[in-house]
């Protein structure tokens, strides 16, 4: 089933690499290069779900999570925190910020589909 995911990443190669990988598996990728600007397309399409890099230029991974999760409009989409932050606290850090999963990178191309479509909401849920 096609899902249409935001991935919000300021790195090109990671961009192309988890596009290509989710691409594969049929579903459909929008990207955003910063925390602004992916908030700004989660509040005007829906998605299925956010991939996000914590480390980002500006406004970190940390206070998009948030600013996506106090949202009316956004806050139903689950959140999938991408990162290379992999310190003892970092993955609690994330989830208190509002995302339901934490993969870190550099990710395997092997299983990172299926890692990633265990947090799609079944259609119709709210």
């Amino acid at each position: 089933m096609t899902r249409h995911v935001l991935l919000i990443e300021d790195n090109e190669q990671n961009r192309y690499l988890t596009t290509f990988l989710l691409q594969q598996r049929g579903h459909q990728v929008t990207s955003a290069v910063s925390g602004p600007d992916g908030i700004e397309l989660a509040r005007r399409v829906p998605f299925d779900l956010v991939l996000l890099d914590i480390q980002l230029p500006g406004m970190d991974g940390y206070a998009v999570a948030a600013a996506l999760k106090a949202d009316a409009r956004t806050r139903a989409i689950p959140i999938v925190a991408v990162t290379s932050y992999a310190m003892v606290g970092d993955r609690e850090k994330v989830l208190g910020a509002g995302a339901q999963g934490y993969l870190e990178k550099p990710i395997d191309p092997e299983t990172f589909g299926s890692e990633i479509e265990r947090y799609f909401a079944p259609r119709g849920a709210p």
